[in-house]
């Protein structure tokens, strides 16, 4: 057997856990006690000692390095043992029958390869034929350990047992997770708390199999010093709680849940802090009875909280369940496979739970077994109603439980997804509605039912809506619409004050701006009103405002319009630059479709019929410019002025006063096709009617005058 250590440092991932490694001798310490116990049962107790020996490793003793010595009283490494050592993906504890030993995917290994340059051991193990000693010396640069590498000598029985031997932290790891004193890390009370809370619930739940147990933890220190900690079997804290809780399982598709449940086992220490010298509260998704998910912040959101008592206690709570155990990824610090929320679109989950599904059954167990007493629910609730009107029956409509931590902001987001989320499955379901709707008969009866069905799912939609948010936008609206509608008529205080100071009008701006802000594109605002010239238009990819053209940016920053074109466009291109260099619509929108609106206002009494050629020209540079990126233009020339009898070609609407028509944009030089233009003029008050229109049903359930 050969390990390829090259091979397996490429595909295992270096663990973001600093003491994995003390996590991983502790662990095979055990297993190989638990082995030995199985095949030759004894009286003897586990003994596990940790040295860890600080060093200088330069010449003025300011670096310092680890060499790391764990020695137990297990099996050693036999002929099976060191098959598996050998063997990456090993599945050799998975075949024992001996409780306790959890499934092995046999990597942990690996992580002593990615911290440290060396890595050796002893060994002393019984065979049919006696004692035997096998010895491996810490060795830098290693590619591969093969069975041939071992030197094998007769042993003593008082000498069985493993020594794993580390040496010297890798740069790249010492640089990514050893950025505090070594001092302080390899701290032997520090090792001896950490390991407490990592191993509790395995050494916890072994119970007596390992008798009265010492781990040892011994740190020399370079100027000679030495400090030591033990944990012992009398350390284990009693479990305060245990509680099965079943987590329901779903369609990772759909998110339909299929009628079952996988179980998990919640289990809670309450320790006294007087007593139990900890490094802080821990909350954690267990693989195989160690920590490998923290979410402790999910539950005690500060630093303070998660750091310190919490009323005169630290509270362990670990969360187990075979597909965390099946689950857990090879460095031991996530879980693959499972989905944060179901349905997912994710490739590579086929869990039919998802941690959402989880944290929902042990949220409100664990809110009441650690949260402090000083919180109060109801104060956050009641902030949630005052700063985001989300009130109490709406967390009761979406199932949503207010934990000590939340905030109001995190309260209201996640009311408002759940409605999001509702919103969007039953849009769903209206869309394949709609789609029975085209396969059916028009003449037929069960038409008119589809269409009778549609209408009620719409209707039934509506009470997924934040009621308060539709109303304020609805008000808003109906204020916006009122506000152009003055400023059509010259109303506005702006604009009379304006007048009476003798200053020029500016009456095309003010209206510009109710629509846009001027001088801006939707990289820099969101917040606009182009709505009131077509719904649609709200949620086009990018609006420019009186913007030069050379400023308007694109997909990934880049320009929408490319003057590197060819060359038989170039001379063409260049001379109509230079006679629209300043020319730019009002406000131009573009969608990544390739299509452009343009809209140019006309100040009130400038008659738009002589203007009617500028979205022909407007259009035509666009096309040019973009190199074939915009091909389809609606253009808009809005004002209150116009002679009808300039208006050969063009349309006029059956309401309103304006017109429209339909053209091919084609190059005049060569009569090269560009695109399509559908250009309308529009009068303000037909736009002021439009929009008035789009919200009056809303107005009039709603009651809302502002005119």
């Amino acid at each position: 057997m050969t390990l390829d250590i090259r091979g397996s440092l490429k595909n295992t991932k270096v663990s973001s856990n600093r003491y994995v490694v003390f996590e991983e001798l502790l662990s095979n310490s055990i297993d190989s006690f638990l082995i030995r116990q199985h095949t030759q049962p004894s009286a003897l107790d586990l003994t596990v000692t940790v040295d860890v020996r600080l060093f200088a490793s330069d010449l003025l003793g300011e670096e310092l390095d680890v060499a790391i010595t764990c020695s137990d009283n297990g099996c050693g490494l036999g002929p099976e043992q060191i098959d598996a050592f050998l063997t990456k993906d090993t599945s050799y504890k998975d075949d024992l029958a001996i409780a306790g030993i959890g499934r092995c995917k046999g990597s942990g290994r690996i992580q002593f390869f990615h911290h440290f340059s060396r890595v050796g051991l002893h060994s002393t193990y019984r065979t049919d034929t006696g004692i035997m000693r096998r010895s491996l010396p810490p060795v830098e640069g290693l590619k591969k350990i093969d069975l041939n590498d071992f030197a094998v000598t007769p042993g003593n029985e008082a000498d069985i047992g493993a020594t794993l031997l580390l040496e010297r932290l890798k740069p790249v790891t010492r640089a990514n997770l050893f950025r505090d004193p070594l001092t302080e890390i390899f701290a032997p009370d520090n090792l001896r708390r950490h390991m407490l809370v990592a191993l509790l619930q395995r050494l916890v739940s072994l119970g007596a199999r390992l008798g009265d147990f010492v781990i040892t933890f011994r740190t020399t220190y370079p100027d000679g010093g030495e400090k030591t900690a033990t944990l012992t079997a009398s350390d284990l804290p009693e479990v305060t709680v245990a509680r099965l809780v079943d987590v329901p399982e779903r369609d990772i598709r759909t998110g339909d849940t299929l009628g079952t449940t996988q179980t998990f086992m919640l289990t809670y220490y309450r320790l006294d802090a007087q007593t139990f010298d900890l490094p802080r509260n821990a909350i954690a998704l267990c693989a195989k009875s160690s920590p490998a998910r923290d979410i402790t912040s999910r539950y005690l959101r500060t630093g303070t909280e998660q750091n310190n008592p919490v009323a005169g206690h630290y509270h362990l709570v670990l969360i187990e369940g075979e597909v965390l155990d099946r689950r857990v990824n090879e460095q031991r610090d996530g879980f693959v496979g499972i989905a944060e929320v179901i349905p997912t679109d994710e490739l590579f989950v086929d869990e039919a739970i998802s941690f959402a599904d989880l944290y929902d059954v042990i949220d409100p167990i664990i809110d009441e077994l650690v949260t402090p007493a000083s919180w109060k629910k109801e104060d956050v609730i009641q902030d949630v109603e005052e700063i985001f009107g989300v009130i109490p029956e709406m967390l009761t409509d979406t199932d949503t439980r207010v934990n000590h931590g939340d905030t109001p902001r995190s309260v209201a987001e996640r009311v408002l997804r759940k409605y999001q989320e509702r919103i969007i499955a039953e849009t769903a379901e209206i869309f394949d509605l709609k789609e029975e709707i085209l396969k059916a008969q028009p003449h037929s009866e069960g038409y008119r039912q589809k269409i009778h069905e549609l209408s009620w799912r719409y209707t039934a939609s509506l009470k997924n809506f934040d009621m308060a948010s539709l109303s304020q936008l609805v008000v808003r609206r109906a204020a916006i619409v009122e506000i152009l509608s003055l400023a059509c008529g010259k109303q506005l205080a702006v604009q009379t004050a304006g007048l009476d100071a003798g200053r020029k009008a500016q009456n095309e701006r003010i209206i510009h701006s109710i629509f846009f802000p001027m001088k801006k594109d939707s990289t820099e605002v969101t917040d606009h009103d182009i709505w009131l010239l077509s719904e649609e238009y709200q949620y086009y990819d990018y609006i420019a405002s009186d913007k030069p053209l050379s400023q308007i940016r694109w997909v990934d920053d880049q320009p929408l319009f490319d003057s590197d074109i060819d060359a038989d466009w170039e001379t063409l291109l260049r001379r109509r630059s230079d006679e629209n260099r300043a020319m730019r619509p009002d406000i131009a929108i573009f969608n990544a479709e390739g299509s452009a609106i343009i809209v140019e206002f006309k100040a009130p009494g400038v008659s738009m019929d002589d203007h009617v050629g500028d979205l022909s020209e407007y259009a035509h540079l666009l096309a040019a410019k973009s190199n074939g990126k915009l091909r389809k233009f609606y253009g808009y020339l809005i004002g209150d002025t116009i002679n009808a009898t300039r208006m050969f070609g063009w349309t006029r609407f059956a309401a309103g006063k304006g017109f429209f028509r339909s053209d091919t944009l084609e190059d005049p030089e060569n009569g090269r096709r560009l695109g399509e233009l559908y250009a309308e003029t529009l009068h303000f008050e037909d736009l002021v009617d439009r929009a008035r229109k789009r919200i009056g049903v809303y107005k009039d359930r709603l009651k809302v005058e502002l005119n």
